[in-house]
This record gives C-alpha cells, structure tokens and sequence, in this order.
C-alpha cells in the first residue's frame, strides 16, 4: 500500500483499471516521487500488439481519468513501447518509490 496525498492506495486497484482496457496490456510499472513539496505518481502501460497510436492515447486519457474517479489520485499515464516494461520471473516488482525518505 502507498499513501499519496493522504490517499491510501494499492497497486491492485490500478492494475483492475488497466486489465478493463480493451487496448492495454496487463503490464504496468508505477513511479512515486516527489514533485516540489507534493507526491506524483506516473503510471507506465503498454499497449496490446496491433493497437495503433491512436487507440493507445486514448486508452492511456481514459485510464488516467480512471485512476482519478475510482482511486481518487492524480497520475501521469504514460505509454510506452511494447515490451518497453521489464518482465521478471516470480514475483514482479510493479512499484518504484523515489520519494526521499524522512
């Protein structure tokens, strides 16, 4: 679990929204920073084979206003190429916290 903001927030709810995407691929790697005095969070997806750029934009606006409405956070989606996500054998590491720590 992540507090961003004061939000409580667990990676499976963002991975529930990106599995509903008929366009994205259920690989995803999310970044928590700080961005002056403020958390952000980007959201790194890949798109499924044969999605055309088009397709992937719109999926990525769709899922960011997602997170938003259901989780109740601000991110920054941001599509990258397929395969562009690291792949691990056994547990995957799908959270990097960059936030320093106090």
């Amino acid at each position: 679990m992540l507090i961003i903001r004061g939000v409580n927030v667990f990676p499976t709810q963002i991975e529930e929204l990106i599995c509903k995407s008929p366009h994205l691929a259920p690989h995803y790697f999310i970044e928590v920073y700080k961005e002056g005095h403020m958390d952000s969070v980007d959201v790194l997806v890949e798109p499924k084979p044969g999605v055309t750029n088009e397709q992937q934009d719109s999926a990525a606006k769709q899922l960011q206003h997602d997170i938003k409405t259901f989780v109740g956070i601000s991110t920054k989606v941001k599509p990258v190429d397929i395969g562009g996500i690291v792949r691990s054998e056994g547990k995957a590491k799908r959270v990097i916290d960059k936030r320093p720590k106090e």
